[in-house]
Order: structure tokens, then sequence, then C-alpha cells
């Protein structure tokens, strides 16, 4: 199970006993282990996957997640022990959950990935003005367990505000961070227009329980 955090955290403060799983029937799971893996690239600490015994999708679903434990963001400005969240349900497909604007001092621009945990690609050199991280709820990978090319890059549109204060949407002209099964896509934009929004269309991405995306909609954070 993946809890997503809306500040990058400290991991030498993560452990299972900071998390708190609670089923329907009011049965605390048990957790083997967290990890942060495979989100680890610059800026990506914000993704703990959960492994452990907390109930059947079926009988028993998990419904929350408590933080117990005292786990910090990693400029130690957070401290997210007494948050809670509902969990989402198995069922329905991933949807975006975050989207933030990347400062320059941390763009990989024309990284090839070799293969390894955390070496994902970077955007293209030539023309890249501004790029967006986009986060979804979890992994995702197109519906052949590929990862996305052109077909979902012309699914995502993003909507920037012009210098007239009017808007318009337009499609990131490549895709990175990718190649590397996690939960992060960076959208490559030949725009300085500001980004507002970012959208996907229904259907052209899966969850590893193969479940299809419905059409999702997400606020850009200007960092």
């Amino acid at each position: 199970m993946p809890v997503i955090f809306s500040h990058e955290l400290d991991v030498d403060t993560l452990q299972p006993g900071d998390f708190r799983v609670t089923t329907a029937s009011g049965n605390v799971g048990q957790l083997i282990c967290v990890t942060m893996l495979p989100a680890i690239d610059l800026g990506e600490l914000r993704t703990v996957l959960l492994v452990g015994d907390y109930g059947s999708a079926q009988t028993d679903p998990p419904v929350t997640v408590e933080i117990v434990g005292n786990l910090h963001s990693i400029d130690n400005t957070v401290n997210f022990k007494g948050a809670s969240t509902e969990v989402t349900p198995l069922d329905p497909g991933p949807t975006l959950i975050l989207a933030e604007t990347l400062p320059k001092t941390t763009w990989r621009l024309g990284r090839e990935s070799d293969g390894g945990v955390g070496s994902s690609t970077g955007c293209p050199t030539e023309e890249v003005q501004q790029i967006v991280r986009v986060v979804w709820a979890g992994g995702v990978t197109t519906v052949n367990n590929e990862e996305p090319e052109d077909l979902e890059r012309n699914a995502y549109s993003v909507t920037v505000k012009n210098a007239d204060g009017s808007t318009t949407d337009i499609t990131p002209f490549a895709l990175g961070d990718l190649a590397d099964n996690d939960n992060n896509h960076e959208l490559c934009l030949d725009t300085t227009d500001v980004p507002v929004s970012v959208s996907f269309l229904a259907g052209y991405l899966t969850d590893p329980n193969n479940d299809l995306n419905p059409a999702t909609t997400v606020e850009v954070i200007q960092r």
C-alpha cells in the first residue's frame, strides 16, 4: 500500500512503527516493513510503500492510515505524527495526486536510464523551458506493462496562464522520469507560461492491479 506525503521525508525517521493501518472491522494491521523504493530520485522521497497484513480487499479492507510515530519532513519543518487519511479502495484505477514545478537546480536533462533503481530518464536537453513533476497515487504503466510513449504523452494536458491572464491547454513535448517503475512522471514543457493544472485522459495507464485510470486532474504547486 503506497502512502504519499505532501513533503519529502527524512528517511532516517522512517520505520514501520510510525504507521497504524485500521481495517473496516476495526482491526489494526500488522506491518512487516516500509520502503521508499522505487521512488528515490532527487525530489521524490514522499511515497512510502507499506508491506504487511492489513486486511482483505474483499472481506475486511483497510480504511484508514494514521501516523503514530515521529516522522519528519526532510527539511524538518513538519512532523507528521497525528496525521491520518482514508485509504483509497483497491478497485478504482490510479489518479493524479500531486503536481509541482521543478527548480532548475534539480533538472536532469538528457539523462538516460541504466536500468537500475532510481535511474530514470530525464527531459531532452533541447527546447525544455519548464518541468512539471506529477505524482500518481501508485505506480503506473501502460496497458501492455510498458513505459509511456507518445500515446500516453498526448493524454496529458497542461493548463498554463499566459501573460495576459488567459489560459491555454498544451501538451508536453516529451516525458521524463521513465524506466524506473515508480509513480512519478516529468512533463517537459517548451513554454515559460505558468502551469496551473495537469489533466490526464481516462483509460491509458494501469496500476499494479491492472485497473485503468479514470480521467484525473490536479492543480500545480509552484516551487
